[in-house]
């Protein structure tokens, strides 16, 4: 079985887009995490979900307190604003569709969340992207209410081809999928200590991590059983165990530290 490569320097200041990853920002109707400047410059498409344009529109320039709030508004423009539109202001619509961003109204839909509307476009209609390693990272994901972020979730199962991350601004989540072994590079300058290991959806009868303060070796896990949530033992780097995951969910929380480590990891 392959093995799919994980790494967060997506956190990391820089714009190499001569990277082999094709990043996508999405911003959702929840509060910017303080990095969405470094998500941004790494993006190659940004799109707004309906209310993430007031998002964007109200709390990109408190980032830049030193900056004039409209140069920030126009530096940090949307190429495409998506979603049924019933949170999106009135003079943000305006403000955004006069520095010519694409808006895609999609009323019509009440049956899909605007998250998956947005991945959706990205995935089939976003112009000159890269599509053969994307991954879209999704801001404002966590936090506010459960049944949002319950959906948010839901949308990591329905496009499981698609590495898709979802962000706030401690933590992170993304799906493992059971198609590959997994190798996670910790961005310890800016990543952990805490992580978690949630099998939702999925049960693993054999399941052995390496890197981990408290690892398991050969251990069953199942939601509403045992759940993997423990602190990272940045001392362990040498371990290599590489085993399969099938479909959990891997969080870390988003901090400042100054090392880095490698972790490998197995659900069967």
């Amino acid at each position: 079985m392959d093995v799919m490569i994980h790494s967060s320097t997506f956190l990391l200041p820089g714009n190499d887009h001569s990277s082999s990853v094709t990043y996508a920002l999405v911003v959702l109707n929840q509060r910017l995490p303080r990095f969405t400047p470094v998500l941004w410059n790494h993006a190659q498409v940004r799109v707004c979900a309906d209310g993430g344009a007031n998002r964007l529109f109200d709390e990109m320039p408190l980032l830049f307190p030193r900056d004039d709030a409209i140069d920030v508004r126009h530096r940090y423009k949307p190429d495409i604003i998506k979603g049924d539109m019933d949170s999106i202001r009135t003079e943000v619509l305006d403000f955004y569709t006069n520095l010519g961003t694409k808006v895609v109204d999609e009323s019509h839909d009440q049956d899909t969340t605007d998250l998956r509307k947005c991945v959706a476009y990205v995935r089939d209609l976003a112009p000159n992207l890269d599509k053969s390693n994307l991954c879209i990272l999704v801001a404002g994901a966590l936090g506010g209410r459960f049944d949002h972020e319950a959906g948010n979730i839901n949308v990591l199962y329905r496009f499981s081809t698609i590495r898709i991350i979802l962000l706030s601004d401690d933590c992170l989540i993304y799906l493992l999928p059971r198609t590959h072994h997994h190798e996670i590079h910790i961005q310890s300058s800016v990543e952990g200590p805490h992580c978690g290991l949630i099998p939702i959806g999925m049960t693993s009868v054999s399941t052995t991590t390496a890197g981990l303060q408290w690892d398991l070796t050969n251990t069953e896990m199942r939601f509403g059983d045992l759940m993997h949530i423990h602190k990272l033992n940045l001392l362990v780097t040498k371990r290599q165990d590489l085993l399969d995951c099938r479909g959990f969910l891997w969080h870390t929380f988003v901090r400042n530290y100054s090392s880095q480590k490698r972790l490998k990891f197995t659900a069967l």
